[in-house]
């Protein structure tokens, strides 16, 4: 299941409990206005899945109106679209062809009461704990086999009763197939991949095919084909929409072994369960919303009694149409239920225009839907995870063995891969320079590494000095009694022995799941920064929105109570900066980062391509800048003004490319350009240099040149010029290279740029500033954080519990992995007592 929700518009705080005659007027618009929109998705959908399934094509019509009505009113995500589900289709073709239709109606009314208890037992959270490898990977082996199956009615044929017998068929199939349905299926599957991408069409053409995208794709490859199939008049099989009869609405028991049907309710309940409750969590964090779970299972447990007893397929929530539902710009739980309202009555009014849709339209609908169901993204998350065994497996026994079976497979395989992981541990022993010994643990270490260890422990000469290295994860009782009575062992020999623990401080776990390793040192070395700000988590699917906010909320958990004293002396005195930083509006650049400055020491201005406009430069001149600096000398009475450019900068490239020239009536960026012609000329003439390494390219070279011209344009400033020339002022030229995280400053006297480290003038005394106090309300292993006043930005990069002070962890002293392990000679005379 995929929800792309990167370009999902953010819902309205219309509450849908509001009593309709009270709603707002546009509120009723935008949910009728989706309900057509998901209605027109909708009825194609269900017909495919009821094709696919092989029940009567009325069913998948009235599981999309019961869905659409039922979990509409009664559900608890409001803008979730309930219908007939493709993850279930494979199970429900199995069950038609076990039990018969109307059994299968009774196992899915049994299904349904099953869900509302459920829900009354407010267990939906449960659900969510499966794995995520087994839920793609059922997904994925669903859709695979709806794919095979559904490829041979586009070739002509009719599936067969397994994936397997589909699969050992397809090559006579293909061996033959029947033009007409396959011309038929191929349009349909070329319109409904090549329709999202109409609004890319070139030139004057885009602006029809965007128009055009506004239809729903599905809808407009089964109308494509269907005029196709009438134009020409081909002989295929088309939709039967037979006519309810009374008979249809009485559920019929079903006749088997009692513990067979009993498990088909129970696979029914599951499935249908589990994509209900991941598409609603999906859904809520589109629209920004916080949903009941435990209502939205007992709404599909409601839905699933009344499709059942009406003739309809089981009901589940769905990707496609609940993302369609938020795009559309739906309001309330009504979108949902006008949807069915409008599906019911193209069940009961358009039968006849219906009965023209050709069924290789339909099979190729549901072949690309399930297709798409192998989620590329999720392949490489999972992959990423290490559980691609987990995946792969159950991929596989869901396509061979159904989905039962298949999940039953994956869930042993991720019960397996769990249990080796817990027993691979890793010793090695390392021999130092002066005859030292280093025993490094990496992995849990359990009664099943003890074999392992002991060998590794037995290779350490008598007498040795060593030191055993735990990496932190898991000990347990029998390698721990391992470990000392080895200890006491050799420290009767005349060994000195000690044991430390590891902090895993260089390891960090991103929001995606990863575990990055780093190598930067110190008690302030920050975690990594794209993955923090969660650049490529979950594959892009993310609402930047939600990201930002996301980041807040970690900020105020974990920062604000450290930093929290700071700021409040700042509101009360106010800011006093000591130094204006002007740099590029670029997002690469964190000026707090390289600088390893706070609250209260910056007064930051930024814009692109860090210019500051001369006043002599007609029709570029910008007076913000201006007042930026003017406040910043007059008022503020910084001390210093820092230019700062850096590599790849798109204001150079653009100026490089001549934007600022082009002709035609000038962009605001193209007339904000123009401050950088100054820059251009001083390139042609003296460009500034490097002392250390070659320039790499031109483009390289302007944003070099443009920090040295910034600052002579800065001079052109009466505040900044008078400053200066009292020697109140100083002006810093500086350039940051991002691929080496390099910092160079400019030397006035040669005009070259250097690293900080080699001009930047050395202190000459070293200031340990007081800690930040921390409130009462901070635990204790909070507040003996490195917190200095000067630089608490610091702390906002690294979440509570990265500086903790070390704690005591079955007898292991926790130190920081850079430190140097030594043996304590108070303490190596025996006992239990460990020294680090």
């Amino acid at each position: 299941m995929t929800l792309d929700i990167s370009s999902a518009p953010i819902a309205s705080d219309t509450t849908d409990h509001a009593p309709p005659g009270r709603r707002p007027r546009t509120s009723w618009a935008q949910d009728l206005s989706a309900s057509l929109v998901v209605f027109l998705i909708a009825v194609p959908f269900s017909l495919g899945i009821a094709l696919a399934t092989g029940a009567p094509l009325t069913a998948g019509l009235a599981a999309a109106a019961v869905g659409g009505i039922v979990v509409g009113l009664f559900g608890g995500t409001p803008l979730q679209v309930s219908g007939p589900s493709a993850a279930l289709t494979v199970i429900t073709a199995g069950l038609i062809t076990q039990y018969g239709w109307q059994a299968t109606c009774a196992i899915t009314l049994a299904a349904g009461l099953l869900q509302l208890l459920l829900g009354v037992r407010q267990v939906a959270r449960t659900a969510l704990a499966v794995s995520p490898a087994i839920v793609h990977g059922m997904l994925a082996g669903v859709g695979l086999a709806i794919a095979i199956a559904q490829l041979h009615v586009v070739l002509g044929g009719s599936p067969q009763s397994s994936a397997l017998a589909n699969l050992l068929a397809l090559p006579n199939q293909l061996a033959a197939p029947h033009p007409a349905a396959l011309t038929v299926g191929a349009v349909t599957a070329a319109v409904l991949l090549g329709w999202p991408r109409l609004n890319r069409l070139p030139g004057r053409y885009r602006e029809f095919g965007t128009r055009l995208t506004k239809v729903p794709g599905p809808l407009a490859a089964v109308a494509a084909a269907t005029a196709l199939a009438i134009t020409l008049d081909l002989r295929l099989a088309r939709v039967d929409l037979p006519a309810w009869q009374p008979h249809d609405l009485v559920p019929d028991l079903p006749h088997g072994p009692p513990l067979a049907v009993l498990a088909a309710v129970l696979t029914v309940t599951a499935v249908a369960s589990v994509e209900s409750l991941l598409s609603a969590v999906a859904v809520d964090r589109m629209s920004h919303r916080t949903g009941d779970l435990d209502r939205e299972l007992r709404g599909q447990g409601l839905a699933n009694m009344v499709s059942g007893l009406v003739g309809g397929l089981p009901i589940a929530g769905g990707a496609v149409r609940s993302t369609a539902n938020v795009r559309a710009g739906a309001r309330s739980r009504w979108s949902s239920v006008l949807h069915g309202v409008w599906v019911l009555a193209a069940a009961l009014a358009l039968t006849g225009g219906l009965r023209r849709i050709p069924l290789a339209a339909l099979a190729a609908l549901v072949l690309v839907v399930g297709l798409q169901m192998v989620s590329f993204a999720h392949i490489r998350k999972v992959h990423r995870h290490r559980e691609f065994p987990v995946y792969l497996v159950t991929v596989v026994s869901v396509v061979l063995f159904g989905v039962l079976p298949g999940v039953a497979l994956g869930a042993a395989t991720a019960v397996l891969l769990a249990l080796y992981r817990l027993t691979r541990a890793h010793v090695d022993v390392l021999a130092g320079p002066d005859g030292a010994f280093t025993v490094e643990t990496h992995g849990p270490l359990t009664f099943t590494a003890v074999p392992r260890l002991s060998r590794a422990l037995a290779g350490v000469p008598a007498g040795a000095e060593v030191a055993v290295v735990h990496d932190g994860s898991f000990l347990d009782h029998a390698a721990y009694e391992t470990l000392h009575s080895w200890r006491t062992g050799h420290q009767a020999g005349g060994g000195r022995v000690s044991m430390v623990t590891r902090r895993q401080d260089d390891e960090v776990l991103d929001p995606d799941g990863t575990v990055r390793t780093g190598s930067s040192p110190g008690p302030h070395r920050c975690r990594a920064w794209t993955p923090w700000v969660g650049h490529h988590c979950i594959e892009q699917q993310e609402d930047p929105h939600v990201r930002l906010l996301d980041g807040v909320r970690v900020f105020q958990l974990h920062t604000a109570p450290l930093v929290r004293p700071e700021l409040a002396r700042l509101a009360r005195e106010g800011q006093t900066p000591s130094q204006l930083f002007l740099t590029c509006a670029d997002s690469r650049m964190v000026t707090s980062m390289i600088t390893n400055s706070g609250p209260g020491d910056l007064f930051t201005v930024r814009n692109v391509g860090n210019l500051v406009p001369a006043p002599h430069e007609p029709g570029a001149a910008d007076d913000s800048v201006a007042a930026a600096v003017q406040y910043a000398v007059e008022v503020l009475e910084v001390r210093s003004i820092t230019v700062c450019g850096h590599s790849g900068c798109g204001a150079m490239k653009a100026l490089l490319d001549g934007v600022h020239e082009q002709p035609g009536r000038p962009t605001p960026l193209a007339r904000w350009l123009r401050n950088g012609r100054g820059s251009l000329d001083r390139l042609r003439r003296i460009p500034a240099e490097f002392t250390d390494r070659p320039v790499v390219d031109v483009t390289e070279q302007l944003c070099v040149t443009n920090v040295v011209q910034q600052l002579d344009q800065l001079m052109a400033n009466p505040a900044v010029e008078r400053r200066v020339t009292e020697g109140t002022l100083r002006l810093v030229g500086m350039y940051f290279d991002f691929a080496t995280a390099q910092a160079y400053v400019l030397d006035p006297e040669s005009g070259r740029f250097g690293p900080v480290e080699a001009l930047a003038p050395t202190p000459t005394a070293t200031c340990a500033p007081a800690p930040v106090p921390v409130p009462a309300s901070v635990p204790a292993s909070a507040s003996t954080a490195s917190a200095p006043t000067s630089a608490p930005a610091a702390l906002s990069s690294t979440p509570r519990g990265e500086h903790d002070t070390p704690e005591r962890v079955n007898e292991f002293e926790q130190v920081p992995t850079t430190g140097t392990v030594a043996a304590d000679p108070a303490r190596d005379g025996g006992g239990p007592g460990l020294a680090a």
